[in-house]
């Protein structure tokens, strides 16, 4: 298996070779660009237990037509993921500087008309749980991890302090550090510290794509049947060995420029 820095050093190489073939006319470029925001969406919801198939969330995108028996909070949640992406190209344009305040407005649009979540009470029943888009959490978040251990994610308290660090790294190392490893990095922290109530995951993987779309690259799309790797890696990470995640995402964006 090639090493993180093998992988960089190909990936340097197809990039000129993409940029060469760039620019695209404009309706291959609308083509593809409907085709990255449909299995971006899915992709990236399903991970997080969205119910829609792919042809639904095409349907819905398209025609805004939903399906018997499925929850609307996940149509609601497609919708909101494909505007985000909107957005993300229009803030990758502009070449504003990626701070506090934006992630925040990024997780409120990922929760525009969702103010509930689905969360396991005392006796181990589902409640709904309310949240606040666009906020910090307020109480401690955990997760089951794959070899069944509760991981518990930074303290409520910490998370403007660590939040605050990471959007320093990324605007001081932007430019410096490889846009694959910084973008990796980011979205590593960004998991680590699971700052909102939901949609962390959804936002992590957002974060990443700014960061390779901002230094040319083309976004990246981290499919559900990856899902279990994806999460494999990230929980090395938490145990000191982040190598693995940062292949993984190479991996991917290798995929994407070929």
């Amino acid at each position: 298996m090639p090493t993180f820095q093998d992988l960089l050093k190909e990936i340097d190489q197809l990039l000129g070779a993409y940029k060469a073939r760039r620019p695209l006319s404009p309706e291959d470029q609308a083509a593809r660009y409907e085709k990255l925001r449909l299995e971006w969406t899915y992709h990236s919801n399903a991970i997080e237990g969205n119910s829609l198939t792919l042809s639904e969330t095409q349907f819905y995108l398209r025609e805004g037509l939903t399906s018997e028996g499925k929850p609307f909070a996940d149509y609601v949640a497609a919708k909101n993921h494909a505007e985000a992406i909107d957005w993300l190209f229009d803030y990758a344009r502009g070449r504003k500087p990626i701070t506090a305040g934006f992630i925040k407005d990024l997780n409120a649009l990922l929760h525009k008309g969702i103010t509930t979540q689905s969360a396991l009470g005392g006796g181990g029943q589902r409640i709904a749980r309310e949240i606040s888009p666009g906020a910090y959490k307020i109480r401690p978040n955990h997760v089951l991890t794959l070899s069944g251990e509760i991981h518990y994610y930074v303290d409520p308290l910490q998370v403007p302090g660590e939040m605050e660090k990471l959007v320093q790294m990324i605007q001081t190392e932007e430019g410096k550090t490889h846009p694959v490893e910084l973008a990796a990095a980011a979205h590593y922290d960004f998991t680590r510290i699971h700052p909102f109530d939901d949609c962390n995951g959804r936002g992590a993987r957002l974060l990443l794509n700014l960061i390779l779309m901002r230094a040319g690259f083309p976004p990246i799309v981290i499919k559900i049947e990856e899902r279990r790797r994806y999460i494999e890696a990230l929980e090395t990470g938490d145990k000191g060995n982040r190598e693995p995640f940062y292949v993984f995402v190479a991996e991917h964006v290798r995929q994407s420029l070929q």
